[in-house]
């Protein structure tokens, strides 16, 4: 059973007591003094004829010690402004440590610099040494962006101009959108309410279809009355993006998302095509949703839409022991870890004004567990993202032996215990439930997070790609987003789905377009490889347990094709991809053959 739950708000003072803990300050202080002790050691010692493997490994050593030393303060602040970015200290603490963070960068920029520079033999030569080995893969992935890297200066300039460039605006639409508040007429209640975006979006899964369109029509319409503020912030962030490509002479918009993701550029392209040739099975879903309805014309209000009478309310507390129970029938140290960051304080469970929407799980560093953000409203799909969000934690924590610099798993392989946790969570739910309506319920909550995650990101991956191809051309105005958004969207929804009229400022709102870009497809390599992975523990049982905590173990030490070829699975195979919507059809299949016993 889940530990007692004694709060459902995170507990930040493993970290700092408060904002204003002096021991912040001081490790503030201190990362800027080490910074500069680093420079002054190790400057010009890297890229020169005589370095050793001693010289280097201990520059690693220290600079590994620093990150550790500025990151800190640096998540604690994050930490804060997402729980309650209301609080004008805590806004003023991530600027502090923003900064302190940009300049600590500046001091020890060089150091990377010069491992871009070094001649091939000479770095060959190095890695192989023992006391370097252990930061092998780091080495590489960092030279990988040597012909595309400027001089020092240059370096340092473009990371300046990003505090009051990129950065601000980042920062100002987390400020904007964390801020929003809606008006509006909740079922039941005698008069409209303030409430906050995440109670709006939770709506979309409400039983009634003028509920759910009027939910997200007020959400989403409210984001066009900011429609200035949001423009600006697209078209800039696109705009630094395109010109620092420019710059750097990337071949491509997408170069340095494949680089420090570890993607081909071809792999990626066909994971997409194999998946826009899938779009018919997603539309073969859709009619089966309209039928299970009993409507003329499907609204895309009503693609999660609830297929029983009344739809079960889950407490947090039932919703964590069913996580956790399903955890624990794959492997009862992954359940050990959920209920020791439970009852540690990593969870931070309830949405409220200020607070950050959606949900995250924040990887820290070795040795620290992580934190995980919820906007918990007792929905189905809220276990679900319960269950992805500690799939995330899990992850961290099983990574934390690796170094510093292998940590955090590359962007393809980010996704994958998240999702595998969603599919052990319905698996464990289909097992346990002997109600024909309620397993046609959890089916379609399964075949629609899948085609969330594999053909709306592909859609959300190829407006990213338009927009940014159109911004290198000129300014957008908001009704350019509008048109690109529901274009890639029609692609998907084809004549079976249609689209509320406020559905055109869908792009708006979406966090990814604004902090990473192209992070998207990640998202659709998780749930594929995922799909995958899964039918390999079907077909083996217990004896993929230990081979699924080795690739978790494995953080970010092993370039993901490497890492994933023992276990049988060729990422250059167009049939890996498609095998994947192998398993999404026998889901269909599996939920049509209820749908007919009625």
């Amino acid at each position: 059973m889940p530990p007692s739950l004694d709060k459902t708000n995170w507990d930040l003072t493993p970290l700092y007591a408060a904002p204003d803990d002096h021991n912040l300050q001081n490790d503030l202080a201190a990362a800027s003094q080490e910074a500069k002790q680093f420079r002054s050691a190790f400057y010009g010692q890297i890229n020169c004829s005589g370095v050793t493997a001693s010289t280097l490994s201990e520059a690693l050593r220290q600079y590994e010690a620093l990150q550790l030393k500025v990151l800190r303060p640096y998540l604690y602040a994050q930490l804060l402004f997402y729980a309650e970015s209301s609080k004008p200290e805590h806004t003023r603490l991530v600027a502090q440590v923003r900064e302190a963070w940009q300049a600590i960068h500046e001091e020890t920029l060089f150091f990377e610099l010069e491992i871009l520079a070094l001649a091939d033999d000479v770095f060959a030569s190095l890695i192989v040494d023992a006391a370097v080995t252990p930061y092998a893969h780091y080495l590489t992935t960092v030279r990988v962006h040597a012909p595309y890297t400027l001089g020092e200066s240059v370096e340092q300039a473009l990371k300046r101009k990003d505090l009051s460039g990129k950065d601000a605006f980042v920062q100002l639409f987390d400020e904007l959108t964390a801020g929003l508040t809606y008006r509006f007429h909740f079922p039941g209640e005698k008069e409209e309410r303030e409430a906050t975006g995440e109670e709006l979006l939770s709506l979309i899964y409400h039983q009634e279809r003028d509920v759910r369109e009027a939910a997200f029509a007020t959400f989403l319409d409210k984001h066009a009355k900011q429609s200035l503020v949001l423009t600006s912030c697209f078209n800039n962030i696109l705009l630094d993006h395109g010109k620092e490509s420019e710059l750097r002479n990337y071949p491509d918009l997408m170069t340095p998302t494949h680089l420090s993701s570890e993607t081909a550029p071809e792999m990626v392209e066909q994971m997409l095509a194999v998946t826009e040739a899938h779009y018919p099975l997603a539309q073969e879903y859709f009619e089966l949703k309209r039928q299970l309805l009993g409507y003329e014309k499907l609204k895309n209000t009503d693609l999660y839409a609830p297929v029983a009478k009344e739809s079960r309310k889950y407490s947090f507390a039932e919703a964590l022991e069913l996580v956790v129970n399903s955890f624990r029938d794959f492997d009862p140290g992954m359940a050990d870890i959920v209920e020791r960051l439970v009852a540690t304080g990593r969870l931070d469970v309830s949405p409220r004004t200020g607070k950050s929407g959606g949900a995250f799980c924040m990887g820290l560093y070795p040795g620290a567990d992580p934190y995980v953000l919820l906007n918990f409203t007792g929905t189905l799909r809220d276990v679900s993202t319960l269950a992805h969000e500690l799939g995330h934690a899990v992850h961290y924590v099983l990574s934390s032996e690796q170094n510093f610099f292998h940590y955090h798993a590359p962007l393809p392989l980010a996704e994958t215990a998240s999702v595998f946790a969603e599919m052990l969570l319905t698996r464990t739910l289909l097992d346990q439930e002997p109600d024909r309506q309620t397993r046609i319920a959890l089916l379609c909550a399964k075949v629609e997070d899948i085609i969330a995650t594999t053909f709306r990101q592909t859609v959300l991956t190829r407006f990213e790609q338009a927009a940014h191809a159109r911004r290198g051309q000129e300014l957008l105005a908001a009704d350019d987003f509008c048109e690109l958004w529901l274009a890639e969207n029609a692609r998907l929804l084809g004549d079976r789905v249609e689209m509320i009229p406020a559905y055109r400022w869908g792009w708006s709102y979406i966090s990814h377009f604004i902090h990473a870009r192209f992070y998207c497809y990640s998202y659709v390599f998780g749930e594929l490889l995922v799909l995958a992975l899964y039918q390999k523990y079907r077909a083996e049982g217990s004896v993929f347990v230990p081979d699924y905590r080795e690739l978790l173990s494995a953080g970010g030490s092993v370039r993901p094709d490497a890492l994933l070829k023992p276990m049988g699975i060729d990422l250059n195979s167009a049939d890996f991809w498609t095998q994947g919507y192998g398993l999404v059809r026998e889901l269909i299949e599996e939920l049509r053959l209820l749908v007919l016993e009625e």
